[in-house]
């Protein structure tokens, strides 16, 4: 199982990526948001992944953090909803958005994403009511007030290693942000973990 790509960014399309990892090229099928973090050819980029397995198919459902993911995972357990319409809301609407459709019943919000019809957005806000108030949200994502970590790769790790510490993936994206501001960007991963961790427990 796949679970993350970290690699250089080696080409994209309308719906999918090529994420380089030490010479091996792994096609990953993302939201046209996702592709639009993932910045310009030869970036380097950390993917979240799912692993999609059917009888005539495999592939790799690409992401730019474990919410993105798990909003996935929750779409595609209702039924009519396969990857190609789960990536299409995802792309609509970002976590956070979805999160507050979900709760507040507005199927009409998500109905504005690419092939989803009224019926099946009502069934989705249905079934994910009860389950969205729980649900992360990406970091940073608008009217969250947040300040978001950059996309840059040392700040992707800094966030990563506190999330292994034990910090929920929004305060770890907020501590993270709030070092580089202090710091800048071009601050290593070991200054800018240290001064996040701070910020995190402060």
């Amino acid at each position: 199982m796949i679970a993350k790509l970290t690699g250089l960014l080696d080409d994209t399309g309308p719906d999918w990526a090529i994420i380089d990892v030490n010479g091996v090229g792994y096609l990953v099928h993302c939201s046209a948001r996702t592709l639009d973090h993932l910045g310009i050819r030869g970036d380097k980029v950390v993917v979240h992944t799912e692993m999609q397995v059917s009888e005539t198919d495999q592939r790799l459902i690409g992401f730019t953090s474990g919410a993105e993911r798990n909003w996935f995972r929750l779409l595609t357990a209702v039924q009519g909803v396969g990857s190609k319409v789960a990536l299409a809301i995802l792309s609509a609407l970002t976590t956070e958005e979805l999160q507050r459709a979900c709760a507040g019943g507005d199927s009409a919000m998500v109905a504005r994403a690419n092939g989803v019809g009224p019926k099946l957005a009502s069934r989705i806000v249905n079934e994910l009511k009860d389950k969205a108030g729980g649900m992360p949200t990406a970091p940073g994502a608008p009217g969250l007030g947040a300040i978001a970590a950059p996309a840059g790769f040392s700040s992707a790790d800094a966030v990563s290693a506190l999330q292994n510490l034990g910090f929920k993936p929004a305060i770890a994206s907020m501590a993270v942000g709030k070092a580089v501001e202090e710091l800048g960007e071009d601050a290593g991963l070991n200054d800018l973990v240290r001064v996040a961790l701070k910020k995190a427990a402060g």
